[in-house]
């Protein structure tokens, strides 16, 4: 992919340490591309990740995973994207074991992920650990992602009560991290609508994306003392960049004892991205059926123009046989007509120049500045309408299109604030 400086879609993050004092090991990176020279399809990659580990292993490891997972998705075309996104976050996974080997102090090290990858206005998901991902969609808040912990398993298996979960002991042990001796198995199901199975979770990947809808990452900072409802309302009722805050300043209200870690996306209300192709999913992948953009045209433009070049050809082909035939009718008649005279030879002529025909560049999309509304930080959520909760039994804002600002390289290593 090409990196470009500007979001095709509104951004907004922010990170906290949290009440408890603690050094903040959260990490997080948003980054914006086209997908190739040839192809102006926007794509957006959000990753963020919560270090595991004492001394300052756990924000090492956190850095490294938002580090290689973004490099990792920048190298690929986004022709393959859930194969990307296993490939990128394994080999940061293993990146992170080399790395803690070679000091005693980071030995063990770890940390969690989640990552959203919109490509034109499909969505592609995966995490590890118990960072979440919500997609808030009309009058629901859905959990896209599942928490990968002794809870969540005890809760599926029947062991726990939902009741029971609130303060367990065993809440914040997960069951899977980046860094594990073992490669961890990415989570790709991206959870829409109660009793799933897996396999029906993840076909839901390349879910597209309608206006209005907001997704938002998190940290367990925040889902600890935040309750969905609180971030629906939130999201639903403030521009992105106020609700981001807002969410910060709730939980340290409520005395959260982690670090926090919010990122918001928004889909415009009639959005409509420039693009050309669009990626298929695996199981596109082994159909011969060409994918089409959303405006019905073949999304396979390079196939497109080779056939239309050799139809060209042949056109030229025929065109000339035509004219090459008249030419020896017309001859002949004038034959018959001249009484058989022998026509005098004509002078040569110079033939005219070739000319060539200038190549179009492909249209870049455009992209809009919009200054940023001033924030107006509150320590409460607004309420509002409440919500269907669905889900398993959770720098400056980036702007664009009406309403984007200029991307910079996010630093993930925030300082204190």
């Amino acid at each position: 992919m090409i990196r470009v400086d500007q979001s095709h879609l509104p951004v907004s993050a922010l990170t906290h340490p949290g009440m408890a004092g603690k050094k903040n090991e959260d990490r997080y990176a948003i980054s914006a591309y086209h997908l190739g020279v040839e192809n102006a399809t926007p794509a957006l990659v959000a990753v963020l990740s919560d270090g595991i580990g004492g001394h300052r292993a756990g924000e090492v490891a956190a850095e490294i995973a938002v580090n290689q997972i973004s490099e990792n998705l920048a190298a690929s075309d986004g022709s393959l994207p859930l194969a990307s996104l296993r490939e990128s976050i394994q080999a940061a996974s293993q990146g992170i074991l080399t790395y803690s080997k070679k000091d005693p102090q980071l030995y063990g090290m770890g940390a969690t992920c989640a990552v959203t990858w919109i490509i034109g206005r499909r969505l592609y998901t995966a995490t590890v650990g118990d960072s979440r991902i919500y997609l808030v969609r009309g009058q629901n808040i859905l959990q896209l992602s599942t928490d990968h912990t002794w809870v969540q398993e005890a809760l599926e298996s029947g062991i726990l009560k939902p009741e029971q979960v609130h303060n367990h002991p065993n809440a914040h042990v997960i069951r899977r991290f980046l860094g594990s001796p073992t490669p961890p198995d990415v989570d790709m199901r991206m959870r829409l609508l109660g009793g799933e199975t897996d396999t029906q979770a993840e076909a839901n990947q390349g879910l597209p994306l309608m206006s209005g809808d907001t997704l938002l990452l998190c940290t367990d900072g925040l889902t600890d003392v935040v309750a969905a409802a609180d971030i629906y309302s939130t999201l639903r009722t403030l521009p992105i960049e106020r609700a981001v805050q807002t969410l910060i300043d709730l939980a340290c209200s409520r005395n959260a004892s982690d670090n926090i870690t919010v990122i918001a996306i928004q889909i415009p209300e009639n959005y409509e991205p420039q693009q050309l192709t669009e990626p298929r999913s695996a199981a596109q992948s082994s159909s011969t059926r060409p994918l089409a953009t959303e405006s019905g045209r073949p999304a396979e433009p390079r196939r497109a123009n080779r056939a239309l070049r050799r139809l060209r050809k042949w056109l030229l082909l025929v065109i000339g046989l035509v004219l090459v035939a008249a030419l020896v009718i017309v001859l002949q008649i004038g034959s018959i007509f001249l009484g058989g005279r022998r026509l005098p030879t004509p002078t040569p002529r110079t033939p005219a120049p070739a000319v060539t025909l200038p190549f179009t560049q492909p249209v870049p999309g455009i992209n809009a500045t919009l200054q940023p509304s001033a924030v107006s930080p509150t320590t409460t959520a607004p309420t509002g309408a409440s919500p269907t909760v669905a889900g398993p039994t959770q720098p400056t804002a980036l702007t664009a299109r009406p309403g984007a600002v200029t991307l910079t390289p996010w630093p993930t290593n925030t300082t204190q604030p």
